[in-house]
């Protein structure tokens, strides 16, 4: 059901993937690093992420309201490392750099640690908790305040 809580959910998580993926372009990468539709990808999952995963869990209180917000935070960043691992093994796979299917299957997990292991950074995991905090809470209370 579409609710106030729903929207205000989905747009705080997306809000939260742009400024991770700008920290994380201007900070943790490398200048010649060639993002591409890295930014967008994120954003239409904090999107997808917040109006299903986030505005679902609000309206229990504000514990479990802040408890939500983490739990899609967490969601964000898994499905945001994987799915550039996806993507980032199809662009190979296309450039013949897998022998068979089975390769490339295993590239996506290496893709993902190696990918992973950039984010490990305190300043991107410091906006992720206080994001996810954040984003649960005024959900929370976008949900009290609109039924």
């Amino acid at each position: 059901m579409t609710t106030a809580a729903h929207l205000v959910a989905a747009l705080s998580l997306a809000a939260l993937a742009f400024l991770g993926s700008e920290y994380i372009m201007s900070s943790i990468m490398p200048d010649s690093t060639v993002f591409g539709y890295f930014l967008w990808i994120n954003v239409l999952l904090g999107l997808a992420i917040g109006w299903r995963v986030l505005g679902g869990r609000v309206g229990r209180g504000m514990a479990n309201g802040i408890s939500a917000g983490i739990t899609a935070t967490a969601t964000l960043v898994f499905w945001g490392v994987m799915s550039q691992a996806i993507y980032e093994m199809f662009r190979l796979a296309m450039r013949h750099r897998y022998d068979g299917p089975m390769e490339a299957f295993v590239g996506i997990f290496e893709l993902f640690l190696e990918f992973g292991e950039h984010l490990l950074d305190g300043g991107f995991i410091a906006l992720m908790v206080a994001g996810a905090v954040l984003c649960g809470a005024l959900a929370e209370v976008v949900s009290r305040t609109w039924r």
